[in-house]
């Protein structure tokens, strides 16, 4: 049985911010995944926004921890070395009967404490964006709204908390929680052999049974996502209810990538922000969301009648977009609690609730691991380390290096001339370091997202087959175990795996 001050359930963008906020701290924290690497649930589907603050109701949380991230986030970019840019956001007003609903937004976020907030003419937005819909009469002008890459930013959390002292646990999914059993506590025939080990809702450490043994910690941080209703309602005999909310988009090639500059938004409407045009980090451009509120907490499916949407109603906010650039679609879900706000409080003794975390979830997430970590200190008086390392360096990007620093990359490491992803200029050296650093990809999901291969045109391909000869070698194991996103998504499957196993290292020269 492993032991732990502080367990997080749930390693994506919240649980590894509260993760890498709290080892500052003299704490042996631990971070438990059901998947097999950080960044695979909401955090991974998103639209990569980090929100000015403006559409929070005013004294929620969601505009308390919109606001203080966003002013977080710039810095962090900065430590953590991760992809992020102040665009900027216009929300667009179509209709002169809209304008008292785009004041209304603009007097939320001055009462938010949105800096800079200004109502542009429509002359000030066509100058600014000539894209945009020729109907729009106004707009709302955030410059403090911005663009970031959510899985080099969920990455960098975690890589600097492990570098803390963190310890991840992939692939242990949490079966059930219970409080250890009092000494002295007697046993009723009636009791399973689980209830004769443990006794829940007692005094004590908690103890987590998990897919991959037991675990024990003073203090759980309940960071789960759309499952954090599951957890807390294990402990608490307030109930909560989350609804998975499903957001489908889709994502445009580079050549579409400089359409807009800014964030585009429609004013807001009863299932949130509506479907929106940006520019992403990375320079594509990104369409969506939907919001259709499903009961299937894996229902990740795209749909034609959701994508259909999304290319519909982005169109009355910018003209021509150029559609047919479209290179992939993908949907991800997000935790809707039935009050409308973060649930980010303590449910039971030493049992906090990171719940409810939807938009601006992202945005916010530097915040919520700011708040859960003053909710510890001061609950357990924490005393801080004095080695925390609190800078961390991303992986070195042979695309936007000089040709000088190429040839030196390649002088040191000739991995680095070897160009494995032809659509994102991807090198072998690279994918190598992808797998070699903290908390290594161990999948091609985990490689792509740490280095983008196979996120391109061709989207994976032509690059999956070398990816996977050099996630095989690297890591030392049978090519035939490699996965898409680990559990059951073997590449290679099936009775003749072993034929085909031959067939695929000789036309792919392995």
């Amino acid at each position: 049985m492993e032991k732990y001050d502080v367990l997080i359930i749930g390693a994506g963008v919240t649980g590894t911010a509260v993760a890498r906020e709290l080892s500052r701290y003299q704490l042996k924290i631990g971070v438990l995944e059901r998947e097999e690497d950080v960044c695979c649930g909401t955090s991974k589907a998103n639209s990569a926004i980090v929100h000015a603050g403006y559409d929070a109701e005013p004294g929620t949380l969601k505009a308390k921890m919109n606001v203080r991230g966003n002013q977080l986030i710039g810095e962090l970019a900065q430590e953590l070395d991760f992809p992020f840019r102040r665009n900027g956001s216009l929300v667009l007003c179509l209709d002169e009967k809209q304008y008292p609903a785009l004041q209304k937004l603009y007097e939320k976020g001055i009462a938010n404490g949105v800096k800079e907030l200004r109502i542009l003419s429509r002359e000030e937005v066509l100058e600014m964006e000539p894209n945009v819909t020729d109907q729009v009469v106004a707009a709302l002008y955030a410059p403090t709204g911005g663009i970031v890459c959510p899985f080099h930013m969920t990455i960098a959390f975690a890589e600097n908390a492990c570098e803390n002292g963190v310890t991840f646990h992939f692939n242990t999914e949490v079966k059930t929680i219970f409080r250890k059993q009092v000494a002295d506590a007697a046993e009723s025939p009636e009791q399973t052999d689980i209830e004769k080990m443990y006794l829940p809702h007692d005094t004590g450490t908690w103890q987590l049974v998990t897919s991959s043994g037991i675990f024990e910690a003073k203090c759980i941080i309940n960071a789960a996502g759309i499952y954090a209703d599951y957890f807390h309602n294990m402990v608490s005999e307030k109930k909560i209810h989350i609804t998975p909310r499903k957001g489908e988009y889709c994502l445009l090639d580079k050549t579409a990538g400089t359409h807009v500059d800014h964030t585009i938004f429609a004013l807001p409407g009863k299932f949130g922000k509506g479907v929106l045009v940006t520019p992403t980090v990375h320079g594509n451009l990104l369409i969506g969301p939907t919001a259709t509120d499903i009961e299937n907490k894996e229902g990740i499916n795209t749909t034609r009648e959701g994508l259909d949407e999304v290319l519909t109603k982005s169109t009355a906010s910018v003209k021509n977009i150029p559609t047919r650039q479209v290179i992939t679609s993908f949907a991800g879900l997000r935790a809707h609690s039935d009050g409308d706000d973060f649930i980010i409080e303590e449910a039971v003794k030493d049992f906090i609730d990171c719940a409810g975390i939807e938009s601006p979830g992202l945005s916010s997430a530097p915040a919520i691991g700011e708040m859960v970590a003053e909710i510890l200190r001061k609950k357990y008086a924490l005393q801080e380390k004095d080695n925390f390392i609190s800078t961390r360096k991303g992986m070195k990007d042979f695309q936007k290096m000089t040709l000088e620093e190429r040839n030196e990359q390649i002088r040191h490491n000739p991995a680095y001339g070897n160009i494995i992803c032809r659509c994102e200029m991807v090198t072998e050296g690279e994918i190598m370091d992808a797998i070699h650093r903290p908390l290594g990809a161990r999948s091609l999901d985990g490689i792509k997202r740490r280095t983008r291969a196979g996120m391109g045109r061709c989207q994976a391909g032509f690059c999956s087959p070398r990816t996977m000869e050099i996630l095989a070698r690297e890591l030392q194991i049978p090519i035939e175990e490699i996965t898409k996103s680990g559990r059951n998504s073997q590449i290679i499957k099936g009775t003749n795996k072993s034929s085909f196993v031959d067939t695929f290292k000789e036309e792919n020269r392995i």
